[in-house]
Formats: structure tokens, sequence, C-alpha cells
């Protein structure tokens, strides 16, 4: 063999050997084994004697298979229809009466359809993994080395794969509790499943439809989203603004070298926060009432007449929520800020006395830049779940008062609609459209706003 010729083979060896172990790659290069585990997976590992691991993985194409035959074609096949049997009464002639015979019901083919789906993705990546496996063992061989036995595999998972053990049960719950629900109900948002028109058992597939509906100016449907978005933006605005500058406003008070006891005063704010949410906001709910202790007060004094429309008037209601969320959340944003506050380099402020800054420029010019670097992501986590506070609204006001068209109130959000939506009118498409705009909206609102911030960035840009 000449040297030109033994240079090439070496060359090709050493490529054939370095290539990594790639879905890509086992097509191109694997053997006949690796190919036939296309259609018998496991084929190429019981080949290079991994038995254990080949046998698992046909037993995984064999229960797989089984499921498709004995069910999921079938509710693959019915996820186009949603099903077309509203079910009847047929007479027993043996009993004489007339018995109901079940039909179709969509909630459930699409339920599974989608399982199905999800469970056929997982086989596929699975069926990948089982190419890669029995072509890394095929290379190994050629290179001299002896493939993994099953209980080698097994202690990797406690050693180099520790992370793939320690990540499967999490992973698995995501899929299951978290992927599964989301796309589930993005799907709903594409029929007409729906209290309207009895859609409730059989619904169909009506596209874009819905979105059309919602987004419409015109449309009743449309005038509550637009009107209830609008709400929730300035909601979340005033209620995420004011926590963050009054919490921070009582941080820097407290935090002042002339104030005294505080540790007492951080601790009858952080006791308001002991509190359960929910106990605090109905107890103010009951003394804001036309005959609640407030009203009651004020009257009895004579500096009112009347009782104040706390929940009665759109705009006191709205006022009035937003107010009573300021004495809910500023004890966390006080919390928040305090340890912020006193990392703040004292000799920021020393030399902005030493240029004759009085408390107001020193405010602006050197702790407000400082507090929003390092907290602007914490900011955009408390605009998203102002967003989302449903809590608050709802044990407070209901959304009342003032019906915007038939299905929301003037201090609904998104949430609190979206609920009644789905609960009280059953409108379960339409809520499915609302709960998708609302993670759009937020999404682009939480990305533009984060990636223009200093915290993303340049870390290292304050100091």
């Amino acid at each position: 063999m000449s040297k030109d010729a033994e240079k090439k083979g070496r060359k090709k060896r050493v490529n054939y050997f370095e290539t990594p172990y790639t879905f890509t790659n086992a097509m191109k290069e694997g053997s006949n084994a690796v190919k036939i585990s296309m259609f018998i997976m496991g084929y190429a590992n019981i080949m290079h004697k991994q038995i254990v691991k080949g046998i698992l993985f046909l037993v995984i194409e064999v229960a797989y298979l089984w499921y498709m035959i004995t069910n999921g074609f079938y509710y693959l096949a019915m996820l186009p229809s949603l099903g077309d049997n509203a079910g009847e009464e047929v007479y027993n002639e043996a009993k004489g009466i007339y018995e109901y015979q079940a039909g179709d019901n969509s909630i459930l083919l699409l339920l599974y359809g989608v399982v199905t789906l999800i469970i056929t993705v997982l086989f596929v990546i699975v069926w990948r993994s089982t190419i890669k496996s029995g072509y890394k063992a095929e290379c190994l061989e050629k290179e001299g080395k002896r493939p993994n036995t099953f209980v080698q595999d097994v202690k990797d998972l406690f050693n180099t794969n520790l992370h793939k053990l320690l990540m499967f049960l999490p992973f698995t719950g995501i899929c299951i509790f978290t992927v599964l629900p989301l796309i589930y109900m993005i799907t709903m948002a594409f029929t007409n499943y729906s209290k309207e028109g009895e859609h409730l058992i059989l619904f169909d597939w009506v596209g874009l439809e819905n979105f059309g509906r919602v987004l419409d100016f015109g449309g009743s449907i449309g005038k509550s989203f637009w009107s209830v978005l609008g709400w929730t933006i300035i909601w979340a605005f005033f209620a995420t603004g004011l926590n963050y500058i009054f919490g921070m406003i009582l941080g820097i008070v407290i935090n002042r070298k002339g104030t005294r006891f505080k540790a007492f005063w951080r601790f009858c704010f952080v006791l308001s926060i002991a509190v359960p949410q929910f106990v605090s906001l109905l107890i103010m709910r009951t003394c804001l009432q036309p005959e609640g202790a407030v009203n009651v007060l004020l009257r009895n004094t004579g500096i009112i007449d009347q009782s104040l429309p706390f929940f009665t008037n759109a705009t006191w209601a709205r006022v009035t929520v937003i107010v009573i969320n300021c004495w809910v959340g500023i004890p966390y944003t006080l919390l928040q800020v305090t340890g912020i506050l006193q990392n703040i380099p004292a000799e920021l402020y020393e030399s902005a006395r030493v240029d004759g800054a009085n408390a107001v420029v020193t405010f602006f010019k050197i702790t407000l830049p400082y507090m929003l670097f390092v907290t602007m992501p914490y900011l955009i986590t408390q605009f998203t779940g102002n967003v989302n506070n449903f809590n608050v609204i709802f044990l407070l006001s209901g959304g009342n008062p003032t019906p915007v068209g038939s299905t929301a109130g003037k201090t609904d959000l998104l949430v609190t609609w979206l609920y009644k939506l789905t609960i009280d009118k059953q409108y379960y498409n339409l809520g499915a459209v609302i709960g998708i705009l609302t993670f759009i909206v937020l999404a682009i609102v939480a990305l533009l706003t984060y990636r223009n911030t200093g915290s993303y960035k340049n870390e290292e840009e304050f100091m």
C-alpha cells in the first residue's frame, strides 16, 4: 500500500471514529444493524451485546404500537372531527323501555387526541435515541472498546449522568401538569366549546373565529375585552409603581440614621404579611360595605351623610382596590429594598453631601438609579403578577360594579374576567382565547422591558 493510500485510510478511520454519535451520522455511516433499528428498536444494541438496553427499547416500541393499535389511531382519526354522534334513545325490546346510548364526547376525544400526539412526540425522541445508542455501541466496538453494560449505564445515572436521573421526575411532572394542560387549553381556543349553541358535549373546530370575536371592537365580547385590557394595564401600572415607590420611601425612612426602633417598625409591617392575604382582603371588603364599619363610623361622627360608594361606583371601586393593594403590597417591597438600600456605597452619599446636594437630589441621582438598576427584574415580575392578581380584585370587588357588556365588570382584570367566562358563563373557548392573549401581552411587555434595562445590557454599568 502506498503512503498516500495509507494516509487516506488513516484519515478516514480517524474521521469515522471521531464522528459525533448523532442521528444524521448514524443514518449515513451506520451498519445494517443500525438501520434495522429504525424498524426494530434496540436491534443494534442487542447485536452489540447490550441485551437489556436493547430489550427495553423493544418493549417501548411494542407498548407504543399496542397503544396506537388499540386506541391511539382511533383518537387521531377522531381529532379532525371531534365526534359526530350526539347519542340517541334506543328501544330495548327485551326490557320494553327506551335506553339512552351515549354518543361521542368531544372533550375526551380532544384530550385523548392531544395526549396521543404528545406520546407520539416522546416516542419519536426515544426512537432517535435508540438509533444513536446503537450507532454509538457499533463505533465503540470498531474502536476496540466495549460498550457499557446495563449495570454500567445504571451506575452512570448516579455519576456522570446524575443530572438526567434528577431531572426525570420534574420533566415528567412538567409534561403532565404543565405542557399537556397548556396545549389542551390552546386547542380549545380554536373550537366552539361553549354553552352558546349547546356545544358542551359535541363541538367543532372553528379556526380563528374566536380570536376575531374577542378582538372585534364592534362586538359585545370585543368591547368588553378592550375595556378590560385597558383597565388591566392601568391597574398593573399603578399597583406596581405605587407599591414600589412608597415601599422604597418607607424603607429609606426606616433605614435613616436618625430613625429609632428600626426593628420595631420593620416588625409592624412584616406582621401584616404574616396574616393570610385573603383574610385581610375579606376583612377590608366587609369594613367598606355601605353598612360596614368605616361608613357607619363616618356617619356616626357626622363626617358624611351618606355611605361612601367604595364598591358601588366605578371610579371609587377602582381607586379603592388600588389603595388597598398598596396597603397589602408595600410591606413586600419594603423587605425587598431594605437589603439593597443597606448595600448602596456610603461614599456616594458622602460625596453628594460634599458637593452640596440635598436629600431630593441625592434620592434622584443616587438612590433611585441604583434601586432601578438592581430591582428592574423584580419590577417586571411584580408587573406580571399584578396583571394576574386574581385575589385582590376578586375578593374585594368581585369585578363589580357597572357591568361591561354582559360578562365583565369595571374592576375586572383579564384573569378575573377569564374566570367568569369559564366558571360562570361556561364560554370555555373564549376563556382560552383570553388566556392566550394575556400570555402574549405579558411576554411582549416583559421581554421588551427587560432587554432594554441596564440589568440585562451591562451588569457592571452602574458601578
